[in-house]
């Protein structure tokens, strides 16, 4: 199926490229950035709005157009009122060429009126779906911390106050030394998520200059706990806030008797490092 999307987005590339030479005044489109708003309907349990919907699938009048990078100005080649369909877009895990329309949140829709030669400027939005299920949310700003620490850990995790610009409140803190090397932490409460190939991400900000690997615990009655060790955030040499979307399905529907599960987080000195500090934000498990 993604191979025939992809061959289909190209093709569909290449049509509306070599019409465009032979047109020099097609109608055009400029997309901003997505803004990601609350929905009501969730009552705030979608906790903190900061996002990384960096792309966009783009359709008119049912037929798609492509996957960018937003901004993005586009040609069309067609004119009148017409449907537009935007998707919210993620890099599946971190990675640039996995791009895949979010399943948790709401597409973009409008009618607009295309016209040779003129250009309209689109502000999409999104917000969660109101049927996402949100198992886990830690953003820092509550009392206790939601992570426990592992008890072969010799490092801990400290609630602290954000430092960098145009961001407020608290984030989570890990410092490492060579005498406080590792620390791992469990989300505080088994999660029973949705298994047969359903929908579940783990969403995470991080600041680091040290790696950073995230992983599930999948836990069976009374006593049965098998570690999935699965996606690696690795240190910034200049480090700024990033957030990343790790798609947990496979690893969620390979375990078909598990009870429940818990994320983990596992944060050991790298290899000639003397001292290493993480930043975490805004963790969320999501699913239908």
């Amino acid at each position: 199926m993604k191979t025939k999307i992809t061959l289909l987005i190209g093709i569909a590339l290449v049509i509306l490229t070599s019409c465009v030479k032979n047109n020099p005044k097609p109608a055009w489109i400029k997309i901003e950035k997505w803004q990601l708003e609350a929905n009501p309907l969730l009552s705030g349990s979608e906790g903190d709005l900061i996002h990384n919907f960096s792309e966009a699938w783009v359709y008119v009048d049912n037929k798609v157009v492509g996957v960018f990078e937003l901004p993005i100005k586009l040609p069309i080649l067609l004119e009148g009122a017409k449907e537009i369909v935007i998707f919210p877009a993620i890099k599946n895990n971190g990675i640039a060429k996995s791009k895949k329309i979010y399943p948790f949140v709401e597409s973009y829709r409008a009618t607009i009126n295309l016209v040779a030669g003129q250009t309209v400027l689109l502000n999409p939005t999104t917000r969660y779906s109101s049927i996402s299920n949100f198992s886990f949310v830690e953003d820092f700003e509550s009392a206790s911390i939601k992570f426990v620490t592992d008890p072969n850990s010799n490092a801990s995790i400290s609630q602290v106050p954000h430092t960098d610009p145009g961001r407020t409140g608290y984030c989570g803190h890990i410092a490492l030394t060579q005498s406080d090397s590792l620390w791992t932490g469990t989300t505080n409460d088994g999660m029973v998520l949705p298994k047969q190939g359903a929908e579940v991400y783990l969403e995470i900000e991080y600041k680091n200059t040290n790696d950073i690997l995230t992983g599930v615990l999948a836990i069976t009655i009374p006593s049965s706990i098998v570690t999935h060790p699965y996606i690696r955030l690795n240190k910034q040499t200049n480090p700024v806030w990033k957030k990343t979307y790790i798609d947990l399905k496979e690893i969620v529907s390979y375990s078909p008797s598990t009870d429940y599960f818990e994320q983990f987080l596992q944060i050991l000195l790298n290899k000639g490092m003397v001292s290493s500090d993480v930043y975490i934000d805004n963790i969320k498990v999501i699913h239908f």
